[in-house]
């Protein structure tokens, strides 16, 4: 399988600008393994879920295909970092009690990430994976936002994006899903955050190489004026979509 890689570029301001996990989600993810011995974080990025990961387990192993993403990772104690794609891990087998994902599984080749996961998982080792979509700040803020994703950068998307849109509804999920219960990642930010991470987006990035020109300029005024004050602080929220099942367990039987 051709990597394509939409998240070298910028890494840094990557690591900077995403939203992070809510540590419930972590507290779950734990007691919901069989052990806790080692996790595998697939497509790590900057290890914004393997390091709370390494909180509650003994090992925690984040792997990314991409180098720069590799090298702007944080560091933690029990955190290993390895260049490796989510279909050739170089994990041994059964040696992983629970496989996370998080906001990577809609890029992979999933018939060879499953093969991947039931091979490295240790006998009724769970895999979960999740995914968070455009979010919300305020019925002033939204529209514009709204209007920016869909129909200003909208084009960029790469067609793997679908699957956040649809909330992984018909992302392949080969195993029987548990029952998860509902997390949210919520941050206050002031609008320069909120620009920042508008930035990373691969589809921004995208414009600004056919185009030449920012596309968050288009927005730039509109957003300054229902902002109404750039320093102010606005909560923003993005509800999760968590799939999870235990290997094993085969979805329909």
């Amino acid at each position: 399988m051709t990597f394509h890689d939409h998240f070298s570029e910028g890494s840094a301001a990557y690591r900077e600008a995403r939203p992070t996990y809510p540590r419930q989600l972590f507290e779950w993810l734990a007691a919901a393994s069989p052990a806790t011995t080692r996790a595998w974080d697939c497509a790590c990025g900057n290890g914004q879920a393997t390091v709370p990961l390494s909180e509650f387990f003994d090992e925690v192993v984040g792997t990314d295909a991409s180098e720069k993403q590799l090298a702007e990772a944080e560091r933690g104690p029990g955190v290993v970092y390895r260049r490796a794609t989510a279909e050739a891990s170089g994990l041994d087998s059964a040696t992983v009690d629970l496989v996370t994902c998080a906001q990577a599984a809609h890029w992979f080749d999933h018939a060879a990430f499953h093969r991947e996961v039931r091979r490295v998982l240790c006998p009724g080792g769970l895999l979960a994976v999740w995914t968070y979509g455009v979010h919300s700040v305020s019925p002033e803020v939204d529209p514009i936002v709204g209007r920016y994703y869909r129909q200003i950068v909208g084009p960029f998307w790469p067609p793997e994006r679908t699957h956040v849109d649809e909330h992984y509804a018909n992302l392949p999920f080969p195993f029987s899903r548990l029952t998860t219960p509902e997390f949210e990642m919520s941050h206050s930010w002031d609008l320069g955050q909120l620009v920042a991470y508008l930035d990373t987006w691969s589809a921004t990035r995208e414009f600004k190489k056919s185009n030449g020109r920012d596309p968050l300029e288009i927005i730039a005024g509109e957003l300054a004026s229902a902002w109404v004050e750039p320093s102010d602080l606005r909560t923003v929220r993005w509800p999760l979509t968590v799939l999870a099942g235990y290997c094993g367990e085969s979805a329909g039987s």
